[in-house]
């Protein structure tokens, strides 16, 4: 295998800051870097774009302002903080680390990238991104964004998905950051592959500051760099989706302590794709006596390994004495109670179906 050949890598240097200093993003961890900010975009906007992080952060601090209140917060005000932002044991590896940082760190994160790197849920990228941004500490800081940027800039045959490639371009990145500047070095990269170097597409050589140094832009063939393991089939579930209405609320109920979704609330739902009269019957098992259904169309939801197609049905019932639902209204649901991503194409029928009392 072809070892990347990184000598050309500190050319970028200079003309990347220059580039970041008069075209970067105003957001507001960067405006405002301290330590838990910092921690908490990145985390957040781990597969996930950055408008749709905004709200998702101001809320956040605006509920739990310290890492103090986050290690006390009650699990489902944060399941309802992070409601839509998918992948929950994200925030629930945030509060356990929020807890361990109280206990060892007097609720401040250490300025130490090692000891960084020991709280849960924090990996190589998220403790360099820390360290160098919160801290100014020179360690760098790579994700897809920025093994996507110098996989072409230095035309690497390697395979970015390996563990051992990805400590190579982070030792090789380590050795060309500017030891007084890693905080803007580090995100300028992450900007340049989130703006610019962009994947799934064709980049936009045309505005990159480093197309001058840029091997694949000699080339000519940007697209053939990074090179990665192809992602895995996914699997595809049917379901059948029932918005379970009776007396003005709506039924819901928990997810299973373990797998998929766990601890998130959830409209009751059956495996397969259920006709109007399995629909029925199914419903009776659960203590449900429908009066009426109304097909509320199709819907899919993707995860990472896992695609839910799914089908729903509004339903007009009595509960039976042993139904296990739990009543809520659309306030309560709106303001209490926290549904996955998911089902979003069913709960946006929900202001249709129920009033706001």
């Amino acid at each position: 295998m072809d070892v990347t050949d990184f000598s050309e890598l500190p050319r970028i240097v200079t003309p990347l800051l220059a580039w970041y200093r008069g075209t970067a993003r105003v957001l507001p961890w960067r405006s405002d870097p301290k330590p838990y900010h910092v921690w908490l975009s990145e985390i957040m906007l781990q597969q996930t774009r950055v408008e749709a992080v905004k709200g998702y952060y101001h809320r956040f601090l605006q509920k739990l302002p310290t890492i103090a209140a986050l290690a006390e917060a009650d699990e489902e005000v944060l399941l309802k903080l992070w409601e839509g932002l998918g992948y929950y044991n994200r925030v629930r590896n945030l509060q356990k680390a929020a807890q361990v940082v109280v206990k060892e760190y007097g609720g401040e994160l250490p300025a130490d990238y090692e000891a960084l790197l020991k709280l849960p849920g924090i990996g190589r990228y998220t403790a360099g991104a820390i360290s160098s941004i919160a801290f100014g500490l020179p360690c760098p800081a790579v994700d897809g964004n920025v093994l996507r940027v110098i996989a072409r800039v230095t035309a690497s045959e390697e395979n970015t998905s390996k563990e051992p490639v990805k400590r190579n371009f982070e030792s090789a990145l380590a050795a060309s950051m500017p030891q007084n500047d890693a905080s803007a070095f580090n995100q300028a990269l992450m900007e340049l592959g989130a703006t610019v170097c962009l994947p799934n597409g064709a980049p936009r050589c045309e505005a990159c500051p480093l197309s001058h140094v840029c091997k694949a832009h000699q080339l000519g063939n940007e697209l053939a760099f990074p090179l990665k393991d192809q992602k895995p089939a996914r699997r595809i579930e049917q379901r059948t989706v029932f918005v379970v209405l009776s007396e003005n609320r709506v039924g819901i109920q928990k997810r299973p302590p373990k797998g998929l979704l766990r601890g998130l609330w959830e409209f009751p739902s059956a495996e397969g794709t259920l006709d109007r009269d399995a629909a029925i019957c199914y419903l009776k098992t659960i203590g449900l006596t429908a009066h009426n259904l109304v097909p509320l169309g199709d819907a899919k939801h993707i995860f990472t390994h896992l695609e839910w197609k799914m089908t729903g049905f509004a339903v007009e019932c009595t509960p039976c004495s042993d139904c296990s639902l739990t009543w809520v209204t659309l306030q309560q649901l709106r303001e209490e109670y926290s549904l996955p991503g998911a089902l979003k194409a069913y709960t946006a029928t929900l202001g249709s179906l129920l009033s706001e009392k």
